[in-house]
């Protein structure tokens, strides 16, 4: 342990040890930490109208800000993996993640939302194809949906929807509060040197709101739980988020927000070049909208909504790779590689309340388009443009839905969306159409206690990459060949679930809050790689004309036999599974429960999806103290193993693990709050499924924050 980083952890329990009570009222609102999982925190995603998480009819989860600060993660699989449905793929040499919703994943099949601006972005290689880069101390709350129900949300989302709110003036003032400014500095162990947030915030009266945060975070290189280290590990982020509402008139808001994001780190390899390279990474986002909502007007809550995000990755190649097969498909140090993807959207739509009777209407009608451009500049030898190829596609929607309150024990969710796309590259071409519906029926049997069913449909266009990518991979060498006749993905979903909200139920002042959802997805057409064509043999030893191959074929150096590949529709992918999630508050405690099980199979083969998670089931226990100052808890969280694989995979498969994890939290002051979290107490080496590397071992975070605010 680096000596700052050791004597920050004992001043903390020093601090800890010597603290007196004091009142909860006293304590600010950084004394009263949220359960992990929020399930009375108002979700959106499912319908685009505010609503509590337990009472959405979807398999809906919301992660609060409580629960970050609580864990202090550097990354937000660490925190996503108490979402029930939900994992994350990442290659630990690149701060980008992916995002998994029941076994559904790459290609934009989940919709990954930064304040509302798609995140596209996508290099092909041995990982997840559609990644984003969103560091923690940025986040203000995640709001998850999944399935297809939230196709309101965008067009391709057949997984479901995972919008990420950034930080505000609400996160850092109370109501009541005029200007105000929040330190945060962090130090750990194992990789984790040292994050700093630096958050200010002012309200000019009710006109206007004005939000500014920094962030910088310095990661070295790990090393995981038999203590080998984990080469290449490490990262820098320079951040700023700068956040501006103004209200010009009662009900009338117009907002901005502008995030920019730069990392620096060094990959080893994971897009198959076979080679080191230096990465500069640019996420920009930027939003801009106006609202219109008030009490008196009811039949209108007006929302227009613009984006403009741009992800940039330039790789600069440190050595040599071999020479390819065909050409100069190798790379030299020095060679410049660069994915460029940018994305211009909006999103626009009204919701109008009104009756007809005993029954009460929430309609809402709007529309939405996305452009994507990616642009690859290759100096590298060839592979990158060939697998990342440059093009166009766009994608335009209109929805149409109603929210129906016919008794106090029915409700009903109707709803149609219209999905069309075109695509651009070269050549190629292509456009379709389609209308999904979706039908929600929620029956409240006993108070407390809503049982709801969905059928819900989803529409997938083929992305650029999955269409237009044609060229032969560099060793050992293969033909992948374009597609122009992939047809979009159609998804159709059948959901039943339980919504549980119960208090009083041992005592006075306890809370209990619980989700089950049972899920039948099949996806017709479903998008995969594919051998096609048949088998020849190429070289086993690069520099081997292809020519002698085709003249002795199976004798040596021609002993590697191949197949060509393509993208392709599968006839059908079939999954299925069950979500339980739950939350108990007793006052001086709270427990929480999140479980996952999925399978995924191509109906024709019955070969599982590589992309299916393996079970999972973790809880959490916090125990308040000092009058709610302080909480302590623990984590466990129990993988199950991933073994049934098809033959060519056999190799993605892992073993079963569980992880212990620690977190203390304490106010010290009004003002001033510590954060002590020990993630992997037990030092396991496990890698997790689908990641490239070994997740590190045991890691000890602490940080102090101060905060200081006017009235």
């Amino acid at each position: 342990m680096p000596y700052a980083s050791h004597r920050a952890l004992v001043a903390l329990g020093v601090v800890l040890a010597t603290l007196p009570g004091a009142r909860a009222e006293e304590a600010g609102q950084a004394a009263l930490p949220e359960p992990a999982i929020g399930l009375d925190t108002l979700s959106v995603t499912a319908t685009k109208t505010a609503i509590p998480a337990v009472d959405a009819l979807a398999g809906t989860s919301v992660v609060p800000r409580a629960a970050l600060d609580r864990l202090q993660p550097g990354r937000l699989s660490e925190v996503l993996r108490d979402v029930p449905g939900v994992i994350t793929q990442e290659n630990r040499n690149d701060p980008a993640q992916a995002i998994n919703i029941r076994g559904l994943q790459d290609f934009g099949r989940v919709n990954v939302l930064v304040d509302g601006a798609r995140q596209d972005f996508q290099v092909s290689g041995h990982g997840a194809n559609g990644v984003f880069y969103l560091d923690p101390e940025l986040v203000g709350g995640v709001d998850v949906t999944r399935g297809p129900t939230a196709t309101v949300y965008g067009s391709g989302a057949i997984g479901g929807v995972a919008a990420f709110r950034t930080r505000s003036i609400d996160d850092i003032l109370a109501p009541d509060e005029s200007t105000g400014f929040v330190q945060k500095q962090g130090f750990g162990t194992n990789g984790q040197r040292f994050v700093n947030s630096s958050a200010l915030g002012a309200r000019i009266g009710t006109a206007a709101d004005v939000f500014g945060q920094f962030v910088f975070r310095d990661t070295a290189p790990y090393r995981d739980g038999a203590g080998l280290p984990v080469p290449d590990t490490g990262s820098e982020l320079n951040a700023g988020l700068a956040k501006l509402t103004l209200r010009p008139a009662e009900g009338h808001a117009l907002h901005a927000t502008a995030l920019l994001q730069r990392f620096a780190f060094v990959n080893g390899g994971d897009t198959g070049a076979g080679a080191r390279f230096a990465n500069a990474v640019q996420a920009d986002t930027v939003t801009f909208g106006y609202r219109f909502a008030r009490p008196d007007v009811p039949l209108v809550d007006l929302s227009l909504d613009g984006y403009a995000t741009t992800t940039r990755d330039a790789l600069t190649f440190l050595q040599d790779s071999p020479r390819g097969l065909y050409g100069r498909l190798g790379t030299r140090a020095g060679d410049r590689l660069t994915y460029d993807l940018a994305t211009a959207g909006f999103d626009a739509h009204n919701t109008a309340r009104f009756e007809t009777g005993p029954v009460a209407h929430a309609l809402t009608l709007g529309g939405d388009g996305v452009a994507n451009r990616v642009r690859t500049t290759d100096q590298a030898g060839g592979f990158g443009a060939a697998f990342t190829p440059s093009g166009r596609r766009e994608l335009a929607g209109a929805f149409l839905q109603d929210e129906i309150r016919a008794a106090p024990w029915l409700r009903i969710v109707g709803a149609l969306r219209h999905d069309g796309y075109r695509l651009d590259g070269g050549a190629y071409r292509a456009r379709g159409a389609r209308v999904s519906p979706k039908i929600t029926v929620g029956v409240a049997p006993v108070g407390g206690l809503e049982l709801y069913g969905t059928y819900a449909e989803g529409y997938r266009a083929p992305t650029i990459t999955e269409t237009l990518m044609e060229g032969i991979h560099p060793f050992p060498a293969f033909a992948i060949l374009p597609n122009p006749a992939l047809r979009p993905e159609v998804a159709r979903t059948v959901e039943g679930g339980a919504n549980l909200r119960a208090d009083g139920v041992v005592g006075p002042e306890d809370a209990l809050r619980a989700k089950l959802a049972l899920f039948d997805t099949a996806v017709d057409g479903f998008i995969d790689m594919q051998a096609v064509g048949p088998a020849y043999y190429v070289p086993a030893i690069p520099g081997v004309p292809a020519s002698i191959c085709a003249a002795r074929p199976g004798r040596f150096p021609c002993v590697i036999p191949a197949r060509s590949y393509q993208y392709r529709n599968v006839a059908r992918a079939d999954l299925s599974g069950a979500e339980l999630e739950g939350t108990y508050d007793w006052g001086r405690g709270f427990v929480s429960l999140a479980a996952t099980h999925v399978d995924g199979r191509d109906r024709a083969t019955r070969e599982s999806l590589l992309t299916v998670p393996p079970d999972r089931i973790g809880t959490t226990l916090g125990l308040r103290f000092l009058a709610d100052r302080l909480v302590v808890g623990t984590r466990l969280t129990l993988v199950e193993a991933r073994t049934d694989l098809p033959a060519a995979a056999r190799s993605r498969a892992t073993k079963a693990y569980g992880l212990v994890d620690l977190f203390a939290t304490c106010a010290v002051t009004d003002r001033i709050t510590a954060d002590v979290a020990v993630q992997n107490v037990l030092d396991r080496r496990y890698r997790a499924y689908n990641d490239a590397l070994a997740s590190p071992g045991l890691v000890a975070k602490a940080s102090l924050s101060i905060a200081f605010a006017t009235r």
